[in-house]
Formats: C-alpha cells, sequence, structure tokens
C-alpha cells in the first residue's frame, strides 16, 4: 500500500508518498517552506496542497513538532504558539478531508527507525534522540512506542535542561570540539541509563551523519547505533501512523 506521509517542520512542510511495505520513498520528496507565522490555519493550508500535488485520497499521517495527545497539540515550545491545545488532527481532516494521524515528529522517526531502519531487530527498551535544533525522543519498549516523551526537556546536574547544553545546535553555536560536545551527549545517555536501563540507543538528525566523530567516544556501556532513515524518518514514520488508519481494527 502507498501512503502518504507528511513531515511539519520549523522550516520547511515535506510530504512523500511511502510505500508501507518497505518503507522507501515512492515519488521525490515535494517541500513547501512553513508560513510564518505558522498559526494553525496557515500549516493546514501548505499540509492541503500538499494532499492535492500528490492527488492523495487515503488516510494521511502527519508528524509535528509538539506533544500530542488524542489528536490535541499540548505543547508549543517551538512553534507558533497559537497551536497550543488546537485539536490539531480533527483541524487537518477538516482542511484536507481524509482521516488523518497527527503524531510527535520524533515518534515518528522513532516509529521508521524501528520498522525499517537501525531499530528494525531491537528488543527491549530502545530510546531514539533527535539530535538538531532541540532534542527530540522516542521510547520503545518491545517494539512499541510509549509516546511523547520529550527528553529534551529532562534537567541535567547542571540545572540545564538537556537540549540547551547537549543538542546539535549548542554544539554548533558555542563551536564545541567534538569530544566535549560528546562528553555533554554522554552524560545525558547516563543520566538516560539510571532512569530507563535501555538496550540500545539510536541517534538520529542530520548530526547522525557525522556519527563517526563522536559515538566512538560515548562511554555509556548500552550499545549505540546511527539512525539509518536520516531525512526520510518523518515522512516514512508519518506513513506508519496513517497505516494504523487504513487497517481494520
Amino acid at each position: 500500500m502507498e501512503l502518504l506521509g507528511i513531515d511539519i517542520g520549523g522550516s520547511g512542510i515535506k510530504g512523500a508518498m511511502v510505500d508501507s511495505e518497505t518503507g522507501e520513498l515512492r515519488t521525490d520528496r515535494e517541500r513547501i517552506p512553513t508560513p510564518q507565522p505558522a498559526t494553525p490555519e496557515a500549516v493546514a493550508d501548505v499540509v492541503a496542497q500538499l494532499v492535492n500535488h500528490f492527488d492523495y485520497r487515503g488516510p494521511l499521517g502527519c508528524a509535528f513538532p509538539a506533544i500530542v495527545q488524542n489528536g490535541i497539540v499540548h505543547t508549543a515550545a517551538n512553534i507558533d504558539p497559537s497551536w497550543l491545545n488546537t485539536p490539531g488532527q480533527a483541524l487537518l481532516a477538516q482542511w484536507t478531508s481524509l482521516p488523518v494521524a497527527l503524531l510527535n515528529d520524533a515518534d515518528a522517526a522513532g516509529l521508521a527507525e524501528m520498522k525499517f531502519g537501525a531499530g528494525r531487530d531491537a528488543s527491549g527498551v530502545t530510546i531514539m534522540l533527535t539530535l538538531g535544533t532541540g532534542i527530540g525522543s522516542a521510547l520503545f519498549l518491545e517494539g512499541e512506542l510509549l509516546p511523547n516523551t520529550e527528553f529534551g526537556h529532562l534537567y541535567m546536574a547542571n540545572g540545564l535542561i538537556s537540549e540547551a547544553y547537549a543538542s546539535d545546535r549548542v554544539r554548533d553555536e558555542e563551536g564545541l570540539k567534538w569530544k566535549v560536545w560528546a562528553a555533554r551527549l554522554d552524560e545525558l545517555l547516563r543520566h538516560l541509563d539510571r532512569l530507563f536501563s535501555p538496550d540500545l540507543y539510536i541517534l538520529g538528525g542530520g548530526v547522525s551523519k557525522k556519527h563517526k566523530k563522536f559515538i566512538p567516544q560515548l562511554t555509556t556501556e548500552v550499545p549505540v547505533v546511527p539512525a539509518q532513515l536520516r531525512n526520510e524518518a518523518g515522512i516514512v514514520g508519518a506513513a506508519m501512523a496513517a497505516l494504523k488508519l487504513a487497517q481494520p481494527s
């Protein structure tokens, strides 16, 4: 089955048709700049444009940079504040006239990695972190998602939240050498070690392409691997969420 997955980001909204059996993109990605301000109606209009671009009429999956519970957007840390408490899933369904699955963007990336990427053979507890402007997270137990974890907002021993201390944005803005930044990331992983006793870490985000510069310097005893789907993970994971709408309950 081919399903449309859309990844809603701060600078761009991207979509593509995804083969639900292989996780491969069946079309080129179409990208439309995120409107500014990125109000719910403005973003919904762009999503509708992408649906029309692909002439799509099936269940739709959308990855979104916020906590989403029962279709309601509950945080607005990195998006327009007008999204707070918005029934985002229902709004997108109204604008597209399609059944919609709306989920956190890191959760979407994690679903893709667990099904088709670095976590496809994983068992036990798996934690995926997306390292970028902030730090997104996805937590899995035996392959099942526990949504909306937001480990990027955990407080570290130094009093800073983790994404203000160990994100890739901080590495870039502070000009940190890889060894120094790896030590900060290691602090976060060891904190998660104590909280969850994971069996595997998957590190995603654009910086994962340079994993050889920092993963070998980590000291956590838990295996750490780079994500494999990279920029396609959000789109693929969104399509995987849509697949549940297409399957009979």
